[in-house]
């Protein structure tokens, strides 16, 4: 797991935030202020909502950056099951839904599942995967 991963817990569920993947498309802060705040530290307040609330708000995020675990279960990526789907997002990124494996140049492999950001405009610094680079270059297409 990377450094940069952060877990945030209230004891029954746990949050994984990856920012490296982030887009920030900044659903969770819009839609659940009170619990994903930017400009706090630290960003993510596990005691300003239940469990069942912050879980759905999480499977809301675009990127895949947030996700979760029960803390009674043991942690793992989530299969979904369902057929992949591709969405190219308009100034944004191509984001694919559902189980996938991403062979890099080296040959080693990465699986994603639910949503993963692919980046569109060639200015991420975490290619293949979308940074949210294209607003900071006003990408357009």
């Amino acid at each position: 797991m990377s450094d940069k991963i952060k877990k945030y817990t209230n004891g029954e569920v746990t949050v994984v935030w990856n920012p490296e993947i982030c887009i920030h498309a900044a659903f969770c802060a819009k839609d659940l202020p009170k619990v994903f705040n930017p400009k706090k530290r630290p960003w993510v307040n596990m005691d300003e909502a239940n469990t069942e609330r912050i879980v759905e708000q999480i499977k809301k995020c675009p990127s895949g950056a947030l996700s979760y675990y029960m803390n009674n279960e043991e942690e793992k990526i989530e299969d979904v099951q369902a057929e992949n789907i591709i969405e190219v997002v308009k100034d944004g990124p191509v984001l694919i839904y559902g189980n996938i494996t991403i062979k890099s140049e080296n040959g080693t492999e990465k699986k994603e599942s639910k949503v993963t950001a692919l980046c569109r405009c060639g200015a991420s610094n975490n290619k293949p995967f979308c940074d949210g680079a294209h607003k900071k270059i006003n990408f357009q297409g």
